[in-house]
């Protein structure tokens, strides 16, 4: 089986690639949206393990990369690979087309048979995640294009990676976590989430848990 990795972390990518070595061929890799476009397109992968946030394009992440890649490789399938399990995200790389959506605390065991079952034509999803692709096609409304209606302005003002930190450090994460989870040095977060409670206009951690508990997306 042929298998590409599309993760903007390269210690990550390299660990995910030195797992499946020995059970796929991996015949790409890529970094970024523009990148893993072409690469998709030139190689045509049998399953693409991609991740939510990815850097570059029109800021769509895996969800864009989904959409431009699919005409081009109508045969691949696109299992998502994240730290997110927020139902925004999942929602999104689902409506554009991705066969499943696992985190990135699976087992490598687990990640190699998801990658199987994705090829053989299965849905494949963490457990806790079914509901929300459930939510993705039954609870939300949806505009003449295909995708959610009424977007949160708030949350559209920050970064694919901003949404990230911001999601780990309202669950309780501490800096130190955060930066173990997303292979980012401390000081990066710190940096992330002072843009984040600058652009919400919130003073602490206190008040950004309540501002995500209220929208459900922690």
């Amino acid at each position: 089986m042929r298998v590409a990795v599309v993760d903007d972390h390269e210690m990550f990518r390299a660990g995910v690639i030195a797992t499946l070595q020995p059970y796929f061929h991996i015949v790409g890799q890529a970094a970024d949206v523009e990148g893993s476009i072409a690469m998709i397109a030139d190689i045509r992968p049998d399953v693409v393990l991609l991740d939510v946030h990815v850097p570059g394009g029109e800021g769509g992440g895996g969800a864009e990369i989904l959409a431009k890649s699919q005409p081009l490789s109508p045969a691949s399938a696109f299992l998502a690979l994240s730290v997110s399990d927020s139902p925004q995200d999942v929602g999104s790389v689902i409506r554009a087309g991705a066969r499943g959506y696992v985190t990135k605390t699976i087992t490598g065991d687990d990640l190699i048979s998801s990658i199987k079952q994705v090829h053989e034509g299965y849905a494949v999803f963490s457990p806790k995640l079914a509901g929300f692709v459930l939510s993705a096609f039954q609870g939300a409304p949806m505009d003449g294009a295909g995708g959610a209606r009424g977007r949160d302005e708030e949350l559209d003002l920050l970064s694919g990676r901003e949404q990230e930190v911001m999601r780990l450090i309202a669950r309780g994460y501490t800096y130190k976590e955060v930066a173990a989870e997303l292979f980012i040095s401390i000081k990066t977060v710190e940096t992330h989430m002072s843009n984040v409670l600058r652009k919400l206009q919130l003073s602490n951690r206190t008040e950004l848990t309540r501002w995500a508990a209220d929208r459900r997306i922690v």
